[in-house]
This record gives structure tokens, C-alpha cells and sequence, in this order.
């Protein structure tokens, strides 16, 4: 198995910018045909087209039009030359979902079809430019039994229905946003629906529709409130609208994912969307708010804004976790959720980034991309945007994220833009922050306190490192973001001069940027020995030493 470095990215050589799928489902294969636009990558010379394919077998294959006679096939590829630009390819394939038993591509189980794409599955279905940096437009077609499959979905807007001879019908849906492959989605069964409806900030209706199996009808009304939460949240905090004439999601028993964010279609574990009084507790109830918020937010950061390459996981999940924290946080109580929040950091990403499978939150390579849907990437990467917000108040982080989102959408992205999104909006070099993505470990602050009680001064010395992991042997230090305050005998915040900024107006609490090995920061005008109330509201992902003092740590 071939070694994929970041170092090595390149554009594609082609793209395909539209595509039209027409499924036939039938009880024992399944037929389709993809008409597909083609361009070249006018930043390169490649004459030879170079489709990625996976236990595919080749019906048909025309160029413009005509059947190709010159194309060669193997086990993962379709190559063939590429005629004057731009050009129409039309590829029809069979495929076995009901044998398919590695859940990626289109399977089927029991008596349901379904999709998973999320990360390479769309090779499974045709041959394709299967990576996240190609977009294309989808329209989709599904033809089946009517009897077997009432219910026939995919990303989209609802464009046709009707019958077929035979006793079967067809569907057809169009999606007008660009989207990469890993975002189509197929949904095919008997199923009940749940629907209601949304009207977005400028006047337009949505409807709402939560598919399962009849029996678990019952349980999705949470999830409904939930998804109609998000989408007043998405709209109020980050100004993010809706954009489609509907919202599906499907719960299926069979799923290889715990949720998947698929453009307009989620798709679900049953376990994770469903609940009721009588089947659930509190815990239950605020996961599925959560998760279904997590899932929603993605239509912007993941979907609207995609990823150029599966080395930026973080930039849509790093994101999306911070975005449905926040969502939690305001639905619940803020202080409650951070507390969880920290305490599953705490226990799952903190030994990950000291064991043997410790990473950056930006990998530089990998030998199957599978190995990072991990912590750091998601949990972690979550607290670098705690971190950024942290930083530039959040005013301005609100204008970064208006500025990332328009100078983005509709394109495949890279946590560099990210960045610099922040960095244009706040005027601020964010250069030794963007170690964060690039360095694994957890960091060590050491803190020490001096008082100088006849001069009413305080000072603080921290001291920071980042212990080896078996992944990297040097490390660097970090821009390390510290909210703290000082804290009197009566449990009061005192007020905060520092020493270099005496002519500021005193302050209760601080943001101090911890950027060299060791720094210290004094203050002035303190009248009492102050206990320091470091690293507020969990403002770095940091392990602290120092701050042992029992009677201190019990105040």
C-alpha cells in the first residue's frame, strides 16, 4: 500500500464538473449510467484521464457519444485518452450491493438500500474522480420495484416523479450546489416519514422529513425539535441559512457510520437519532440534540465549504465539533457542557496524543485515510477553534467566519484559509498559532507565582513543552491563549494591571499569549495575595503543573 504525503498534493489532471446518475435497482444488481462533463486542468499538460474504480464491472463506455474501443481497465482504474476539451463521458457499470459487506458505495440490507461515500466510496458506484477537490454539480435518477421501494431519495431538490411499466416508478432529484463525490447519498426502502417545516430568516419554506422504519416513528420527534434548534442557531449565531427546497434525514439499523452529513440527505445510525420518554434518558435526549446539530452544521462547514484534500478532516470536523459545542452550550448550560466537553478530551484525546498512534491534527501522510477519524482530529481540532476564537474576541471571530465562509463557498479549502480568514479579519499574524495543526502532543505548562506584598506586585512565570510522541521527535513551542483572573479572599476577581500597560483601564479578566518557552507577567496595584484562576473556561487544550497548593486549589 502506497504512502500518501501532503507534500505531494496536486489538482487533479481532470475534473468533472456535472454529473448525471441514472440508478436501475434490481433484485439482484444494480445498473448505472453516469453522463458526465468533463474539463482539463489547464495548470497541467496530462492528456490521459484516469477514473479511480473499485469492484466495478464495465458495461458500456462511450466518449461524446461513441462507444470507446481504446480504453484500458483495472482492478481500481479506467484510463483512456482525453479528446479535444471539454468532452461528455458516459459510463455504465454493475454492481452487487446486496454483496457488498464493506458498507462503503451503495449496499444492501435487508430490505433497504443505502449509501456511505464518506471517504472513497463513490469508486464503488462508477468510476470517477473520486477525491474531495473535484465539485460537481449531481442530478440523480432512480428507477426500482414500487411495491419493494416506496421511497426513493438523494441529495437535492425533488424535480419528477412517476410510474414505470412493470410495476416500478422512478424518481429524479437535482442538486444546484457543487459538491464533491463523498456527499452523494442514496436512500431506497419502505419506510415511514415525520415531517415538518422550517421558514428561514428570508421568507422561505423548508420542508422537514425524518425517514425509519415504521416501527421507530414514535422516537423521532426529538430529533425534529433538535434539527429546527439548529437551524434558528446556524441562523442567529453564525448567519447561516438554509439553502435547499428540503431537509431529509433517513435512521436505518444498518449504517457503518454513526451519522453521516451527506448535502440535504443526513443519514443516521437508528441508535443515535432515536428517542422517547419512555426509551430514554436525559443523556440520550441532549446526545441526539447534539449530534443532529453536528450533523446540520455541516451543510455549511464541510458541505458549502468542502475539503481540497482528506488531509484537511479537521477544517470540516475540527469545526463542526466547536460549532455543535457552542450549540449545546447555548441549548443547555454553558458551564455544564464545558465541563463534558474538556473531561472527553481529557480522557480519550489526551492518551491518544501520548500513545503510539499520536498525530498532529493535520497529518502529513497516511497509508489509508480511515486511520484519522480520530480524537485529535475531531476533538482536538475542535479546541484549536476554541482557541482562535479565544483570541480574537468574539466579535471578531464572527467576521472571520462571515469572511471564511463568502470568500469559500462552493470550493474545496484548506485549514491555511481558514487561518488567514482569521488573520484578515482581526489584522493579526496568526503564523506561530498554525503549529497547532502541524505539532502532536499535549503541552505542559508550568506555572510559578512571586508577591511582592510592599510593592503590590504579582508576578506569574510560565514555562511550557511538549514531551516527545512516537510520531515526532522535535517540538516546538506553541502560541498558548491563558484567560485567567485574580482572585481575592472574599472569591472576587481583582482588577488586572499589568505592569507594561499600566495606562489601560483595569480589567477582571485577561487573555494572556504564551509564545516562548518561558514568559512571565506582572501586575501591579495588587493590595492582597491573589490566588491565580488560570486557564478559564479550558482556554488551551494544556496540561498545568505548579498550581499544587491544596488550600489554593480547594478555594
Amino acid at each position: 500500500m502506497k504512502e500518501i504525503r501532503l507534500e505531494d498534493y496536486q489538482a487533479p489532471d481532470f475534473f468533472i464538473t456535472s454529473v448525471k446518475l441514472h440508478f436501475q435497482l434490481f433484485d439482484h444488481e444494480t445498473l448505472v449510467t453516469a453522463t458526465s462533463q468533463v474539463r482539463k486542468n489547464l495548470n497541467n499538460q496530462a492528456d490521459q484521464v484516469c477514473l479511480l474504480g473499485r469492484d466495478l464491472e464495465l458495461v458500456e463506455f462511450k466518449i461524446n457519444g461513441q462507444v470507446s474501443l481504446d480504453h484500458k481497465v483495472d482492478l481500481e482504474h479506467l484510463r483512456f485518452k482525453a479528446p479535444a476539451d471539454p468532452f461528455e463521458i458516459q459510463i455504465t457499470t454493475r454492481i452487487y450491493p446486496e454483496k457488498n459487506k464493506s458498507f462503503m458505495g451503495l449496499y444492501r440490507s435487508r430490505a433497504l438500500y443505502a449509501t456511505q461515500m464518506e471517504p472513497e466510496g463513490f469508486r464503488r458506484v462508477t468510476y470517477f474522480v473520486d477525491r474531495p477537490d473535484n465539485m460537481a454539480l449531481f442530478s440523480t435518477r432512480i428507477e426500482a420495484d414500487k411495491k419493494q421501494f416506496p421511497v426513493l431519495l438523494s441529495n437535492g431538490n425533488l424535480i419528477e416523479s412517476g410510474d414505470l411499466p412493470a410495476g416500478r416508478h422512478y424518481v429524479e432529484w437535482r442538486d444546484p450546489h457543487l459538491k464533491p463525490c463523498y456527499l452523494f447519498a442514496l436512500v431506497a426502502g419502505d419506510l415511514a416519514v415525520l415531517e415538518d417545516s422550517f421558514t428561514t430568516m428570508s421568507q422561505k419554506k423548508v420542508a422537514l422529513k425524518i425517514f425509519t422504519d415504521p416501527k421507530y416513528l414514535d422516537q423521532c420527534h426529538h430529533a425534529m425539535s433538535s434539527l429546527k434548534k439548529s437551524m434558528i442557531w446556524d441562523e442567529q449565531v453564525f448567519g447561516r441559512e438554509y439553502d435547499l427546497d428540503n431537509f431529509m434525514i433517513v435512521a436505518v439499523d444498518d449504517f457503518n457510520f454513526g451519522a453521516m452529513e451527506n448535502k440535504g440527505l443526513n443519514i443516521y445510525n437508528a441508535p443515535y437519532l432515536l428517542a422517547n420518554a419512555q426509551t430514554g434518558e436525559d443523556t440520550d435526549f441532549q446526545n441526539i440534540e447534539g449530534v443532529v446539530a453536528h450533523e446540520y452544521f455541516h451543510n455549511w462547514s464541510g458541505n458549502r465549504v468542502t475539503l481540497r484534500d482528506w488531509f484537511q478532516i479537521s477544517l470540516k470536523e475540527g469545526f463542526t465539533v466547536f460549532r455543535d459545542q457552542e450549540f449545546s452550550s447555548d441549548m443547555n448550560s454553558r458551564a455544564l457542557q464545558r465541563i463534558a466537553d474538556v473531561r472527553f478530551l481529557r480522557a480519550q484525546q489526551f492518551p491518544e496524543d501520548a500513545g503510539p498512534r499520536s498525530h498532529p491534527v493535520q497529518p502529513k501522510s497516511y497509508m489509508t485515510i480511515d486511520n484519522f477519524y480520530t480524537r485529535t482530529v475531531y476533538q482536538k481540532g475542535g479546541e484549536l477553534i476554541h482557541m482562535l476564537k479565544t483570541l480574537l474576541g468574539p466579535e471578531v471571530f464572527r467576521k472571520a467566519t462571515d469572511l471564511y465562509f463568502k470568500q469559500n463557498d462552493g470550493r474545496s479549502a484548506t485549514t491555511e484559509d481558514f487561518v488567514q480568514s482569521m488573520e484578515r479579519a482581526s489584522g493579526r499574524d496568526l503564523k506561530h498559532f498554525r503549529q497547532w495543526y502541524h505539532q502532536s502532543g499535549t503541552p505542559i505548562v508550568s506555572v510559578q507565582t512571586h508577591y511582592d506584598g510592599a510593592k503590590e506586585v504579582f508576578e506569574l512565570i510560565f514555562e511550557q513543552r511538549t514531551p516527545l510522541t512516537a510520531d515526532q521527535r522535535e517540538k516546538t513551542n506553541l502560541h498558548i491563549p491563558i484567560r485567567m483572573a485574580l482572585l481575592g479572599a472574599n472569591g472576587h476577581a481583582l482588577p488586572l494591571i499589568q505592569e507594561s500597560e499600566k495606562s489601560q483601564s483595569p480589567m477582571l479578566e485577561k487573555i494572556l499569549e504564551l509564545t516562548e518557552k518561558k514568559q512571565s507577567f506582572r501586575f501591579v496595584n495588587v493590595r492582597e495575595w491573589p490566588v491565580p484562576s488560570l486557564f478559564r473556561r479550558f482556554s488551551a487544550p494544556v496540561k498545568v503543573e505548579g498550581l499544587n497548593n491544596e488550600q489554593d486549589l480547594r478555594f
